[in-house]
């Protein structure tokens, strides 16, 4: 595979998720929509398993890693998509930018890794007052904006934290495996979610455009996104990879406001500046690889 290809398709795929989200939780209940997306998704890794004759390891500590990130895919992605429905799409990239900073602090006070440099404080204290200045945002046409951004924030946090765990963990499997199990268990507590949500009842009028966003997300957002990121970590250096926290960001705000028009208030713009800055001066040690060698395909 072309690493160009897999890069810019992990930034259109990464840049039209959160509408994507959006869009399937409008146009059905969000437990039914984020439902639907994890049974498209496992689905979809077990034919892979089954197509590329790839185990799946069943030790202890695999089962381990299985729940926590499961348990970590659960919670995040619930209170993703129930903050969808109040803030605009482009406020949920700009919010899960802040991931890379979030699991530097987890691991630093977890792991004792030393990744809490000055810059990196820097950076962490412009994020979170841009931060600040969101939350304090009337953002317009809802009165659940608050809790939305609040429930994106923690949602975006308990991913960053199964991360961490996954590292601490240190189980030795392949990408699909750990995806196909974590979403195994995953899988059951969405339908469970779904189930005392809505009672069991189909969406009666789930529209075409919510029914493709909700397929969409199942094959791409769950499945072929995060293989083509692992394709791309294997194959580039950090500062490339770092490139792509700070580009789908911009873009995802570019398109919710030409296809969803979503209205952002200057100050809120403000906020949104001050954590862009932050995240810029986090990665900044990996952005200056950018003028060192690339690392070869082959390796």
């Amino acid at each position: 595979m072309s690493v160009p290809a897999a890069y810019l398709g992990v930034i259109l795929i990464w840049s039209t998720t959160p509408l994507a989200i959006q869009w399937s939780a409008q146009g059905a209940s969000f437990s039914f929509a984020v439902m639907a997306r994890m049974l498209i998704g496992l689905a979809i890794c077990m034919l892979l398993l089954f197509a590329t004759r790839t185990m799946l390891p069943f030790t202890p500590a695999a089962k381990r890693l299985y729940a926590i990130n499961g348990l970590s895919i659960f919670v995040s992605m619930l209170l993703t998509y129930w903050g969808a429905l109040h803030i605009p799409s482009g406020l949920i990239s700009v919010i899960f930018g802040l991931s890379p900073l979030v699991t530097g602090v987890f691991a630093a006070l977890w792991l004792s890794e030393r990744t809490l440099t000055p810059l990196r404080l820097a950076g962490l204290g412009l994020a979170l007052s841009g931060l600040w200045i969101i939350f304090g945002q009337p953002w317009p046409g809802d009165s659940q904006a608050t809790l939305g951004t609040a429930a994106v924030v923690i949602g975006m946090a308990m991913q960053a934290l199964g991360l961490v765990w996954i590292k601490r963990l240190n189980v030795r499997a392949s990408a699909l495996a750990i995806t196909a199990g974590s979403l195994g268990v995953a899988t059951p507590l969405f339908v469970l979610a779904w189930l005392i949500a809505d009672s069991a009842q189909l969406p009666p009028d789930t529209t075409l455009r919510a029914g493709t966003a909700i397929v969409y997300l199942g094959v791409l957002g769950s499945v072929v996104g995060f293989t083509l990121y692992y394709y791309v970590i294997k194959h580039l250096d950090a500062g490339r990879v770092a490139l792509i926290m700070l580009v789908t960001p911009v873009s995802a705000l570019l398109l919710g406001q030409t296809l969803n028009a979503e209205f952002i208030p200057a100050s809120g713009w403000a906020g949104i500046a001050l954590i862009g800055a932050g995240l810029l001066l986090y990665e900044w040690p990996a952005l200056r690889q950018l003028n060192g060698p690339r690392t070869s395909p082959d390796t």
